[in-house]
């Protein structure tokens, strides 16, 4: 049974719940901190219905464990939800400026905690900055179980972490947050946090908040919070706009309309500057877009048809640049995809060209409606049975691996239609080896 419980205070010097002086308010992100699994947004692949921290909270066991993942996507959220839900002290260390001398002091206080019956996890924020003998000091604590130890890092783990404590520990990654859940954010604490919800807010332009936060839930909540403190006080309307956000963050909004003439513009000068060999005003191109707010996935594909298109056999690699750049995109996010981004964009724009292929597909398919009744011939056809063997079915066909060069003439189109070169390799980067090659198989269709 899952208990819902605030963080408790103790004996032992530790108060979960927040410090509230007089005159003194915590900030929107603290104030609105989500206290169960189910006000979480994002992270479904970890707190959703087949999540593995709903099943641990569930079963009221927890391992220790690491959370990898950028900045405001609910590694100290989680973790405190952790030892609410299953009843349990929570310790607080931030490894910037906490020692060997911290942590024993730490574990002191869960020894005492398990003496008077309680279960305590121990939070290390940023443990990546731990080194070896700090990281060595909790080793024996996770092994008897005087602590569920959980690590929050935005570095690697399997880099910055060490292989004993890495070995007892589970590592879980947060991803960035989408802009449907910064949204999400942003409109329940506007209203279910105490000071703002009954200022009836109304929030315009909130696609310059959700690039400006760049998938951070806590620099979304900051920047609301910094806007709503310039609103007049007597205003009869409470209008959160472009404007007051760019004089409370002194960031100007750019000027780039996602779903305008202005998208299909600047994408346009980009492909074509990629297209033109020139990697710097591509990059510039680049900036534009992710300054203003594209979705940087809607950017790799592009570069992944361009690999195709644009450059193709020219040089077959950039096809699986291209691949690896969506794929470190989806996986990492904004803002460090802008590094991918970057290398991608300099290769592809740098690389030797080439629209053969991507040409050669569009005039076979131009063609291929009117011919589509020509039969394949015999020869290339399957044989898996007796009977279509003894109907000819593969009879004659030449197998190439069997030949000098791997290669013997052949016929290969249809019955009735004359061969012709769809393909036609030009003469840069690898395609001048694949023009030669044909050029000799092929001698008289490609030298025609």
């Amino acid at each position: 049974m899952v208990v819902s419980h605030t963080i408790q205070s103790d004996l032992f010097g530790f108060s979960g719940a927040p410090s509230k002086k007089e005159g003194y308010f915590q900030p929107l992100p603290e104030r609105v901190r989500p206290r169960t699994l189910d006000d979480m947004a994002g992270q479904e692949h970890l707190v959703g219905q087949n999540g593995p921290l709903r099943k641990f909270i569930g079963s009221g066991q927890m391992p220790s464990m690491i959370f990898w993942g950028p900045p405001g996507s609910g590694k100290t959220t989680l973790a405190e939800i952790c030892a609410t839900s299953l009843n349990c002290r929570f310790e607080q260390l931030s490894a910037i400026d906490s020692g060997v001398k911290d942590v024993r002091k730490a574990l002191e206080n869960a020894e005492k905690a398990r003496n008077a019956g309680l279960r305590t996890i121990l939070f290390i924020d940023e443990i990546h900055r731990f080194n070896k003998a700090q990281q060595d000091t909790l080793l024996h604590a996770i092994e008897q179980g005087l602590i569920v130890l959980i690590g929050a890092t935005t570095e690697n783990p399997s880099f910055e972490v060490n292989g004993a404590l890495l070995s007892r520990m589970q590592v879980y990654i947060l991803k960035p947050l989408g802009q449907t859940d910064i949204e999400a954010v942003i409109r329940r604490a506007l209203k279910e946090d105490a000071l703002f919800s009954e200022l009836s807010i109304d929030i315009k332009d909130l696609d310059f908040l959700l690039q400006f936060s760049g998938g951070d839930a806590r620099k979304a909540l900051n920047a609301i919070e910094a806007a709503i403190s310039l609103l007049p006080i007597n205003a009869t309307e409470k209008v959160l706009n472009r404007d007051l956000y760019e004089a409370a963050l002194q960031h100007k909004a750019p000027v780039y309309d996602k779903g305008g003439e202005n998208h299909y513009d600047i994408i346009s000068a980009f492909i074509k500057s990629m297209r033109g060999s020139d990697p710097d005003a591509a990059l510039f191109w680049l900036a534009r877009m992710i300054q203003g707010g594209e979705d940087p996935k809607f950017i790799a594909r592009r570069m992944v048809i361009f690999a195709s298109e644009d450059i193709g056999n020219a040089d077959p690699y950039a096809i699986t640049l291209a691949n690896s750049v969506f794929q470190a995109v989806a996986m990492i996010g904004m803002p460090e995809a802008r590094i991918n981004l970057a290398q991608g964009v300099t290769y592809l724009a740098s690389a030797p060209k080439s629209n053969a292929s991507y040409q050669a597909v569009n005039e076979a398919m131009s063609e291929a409606p009117s011919l589509q009744d020509l039969a394949v011939p015999l020869h290339l056809r399957n044989a898996p049975t007796k009977l279509m063997k003894n109907e000819g079915y593969g009879a004659g066909y030449l197998y190439p691996h069997s030949y000098p060069e791997h290669f013997i003439t052949q016929r290969y189109f249809p019955e009735g239609m004359e061969p012709k070169a769809y393909y036609r390799p030009g003469d840069e980067g690898r395609e001048k080896y694949i023009k030669e090659r044909l050029t000799h198989f092929w001698e008289e269709r490609y030298r025609a």
